[in-house]
């Protein structure tokens, strides 16, 4: 089922469903800040290339979801559930541009994706990250996830500690 609804932040608009440029735009967006941001090399945008257009190739509205985060056209953030069968899910494409930052969109599309796992009785979500995105990390945190694993990793062009989270339904 394909939605539309108001976001509290001024004129931006949550959507679940693609449009025309999206999937095009959303990759951009992630090889563009983490570059600038963190100095990712050009090896991240090819991994956010591959696995995102593999991921909206096979989009299966019935299982997968997608939050995507707009001002008229230009989106302004994102964050997906991949689902990986048998009630386990992946967070994946966390991304809110630096010109919104700080106004509570990151929390919003946190919440819908949360609020998604509750709803649709997910028993565990996992991510992979890096311990420099230290304001996600605490949303992950603070909804209950923990820290499963850490491995050193250079591959997107600098050394990072790779970070696994996990979250699991409360029994």
């Amino acid at each position: 089922m394909r939605q539309n609804y108001s976001s509290p932040l001024s004129e931006i608009r949550i959507r679940n469903h693609f449009e025309p440029g999206d999937i095009g735009t959303i990759i951009g967006l992630h090889g563009r800040l983490y570059h600038d941001t963190y100095g990712f090399g050009l090896g991240f945008e090819k991994y956010v290339a591959r696995t995102f257009a593999e991921f909206a190739c096979n989009f299966q509205e019935t299982k997968d979801k997608i939050w995507i985060a707009a001002e008229g056209r230009t989106i302004k953030g994102c964050i997906a559930l991949v689902d990986r069968g048998e009630l386990n899910a992946q967070l994946r494409y966390f991304i809110v541009t630096p010109d919104v930052r700080g106004q509570g969109l990151g929390r919003l599309l946190f919440g819908s994706y949360m609020q998604h796992i509750h709803d649709h009785g997910y028993e565990t979500v996992y991510l992979w990250t890096t311990a420099n995105l230290q304001a996600a990390a605490s949303l992950y945190l603070d909804a209950g996830f923990r820290l499963a694993e850490q491995k050193s990793s250079d591959t997107f062009g600098l050394p990072l500690l790779e970070q696994r989270y996990v979250w699991e339904k409360s029994k």
